[in-house]
């Protein structure tokens, strides 16, 4: 495997590791609030992201790299509002997809053939996390600071069920 390939894919591999720590703090921030079902919702995200940095893993490893895992960063723990954990949810997947998008570039530049088909399930889920995650966004900033709604949507998200 080329190496500015196998450097690109590590680099989204311990992204995605990243994407699971930072999803599991507002969980955690979630469960501090007494929301519930948005605590769980960012519970099964964050386990989708192990998923996805698994499939990295394996990639790499399919292809003769050498998986590097990197010291992740410590991720935000607090946030003013459920409306602002979203907003950054929804920040952060555009970064990802930004970072897929590259690797895809990279890889199309390379002629890297297994690596584009690789990437074609990335950013298919990509398309889907954005708009999970904007719409969630664009639901709390109609609801306001009106508390019932907040709770409504609470039990809405405990709905989530693990794929």
């Amino acid at each position: 495997m080329n190496k500015k390939i196998l450097k690109a894919l590590n680099e989204q591999l311990n992204r995605e590791l990243f994407s699971a720590y930072l999803y599991l703090s507002m969980a955690a921030y979630f469960e501090r609030e007494n929301l519930e079902g948005f605590a769980k919702w960012m519970k099964i995200q964050a386990q989708e992201e192990l998923e996805h940095a698994m499939k990295f893993f394996d990639f790499i490893n399919e292809r003769g790299g050498k998986v590097v895992l990197e010291k992740l960063d410590k991720p935000k723990t607090d946030w003013k509002s459920p409306l602002e954990a979203f907003e950054d949810a929804y920040e952060h997947e555009k970064f990802i997809s930004k970072n897929i998008h590259d690797i895809y570039k990279l890889a199309e530049k390379l002629n890297d053939y297994p690596t584009k088909v690789f990437l074609h399930w990335f950013i298919d889920e990509q398309v889907e996390e954005e708009d999970q995650t904007l719409k969630i966004v664009e639901i709390l900033r109609k609801i306001g600071k009106s508390a019932g709604a907040l709770y409504h949507l609470d039990h809405r998200l405990s709905k989530r069920k693990e794929e």
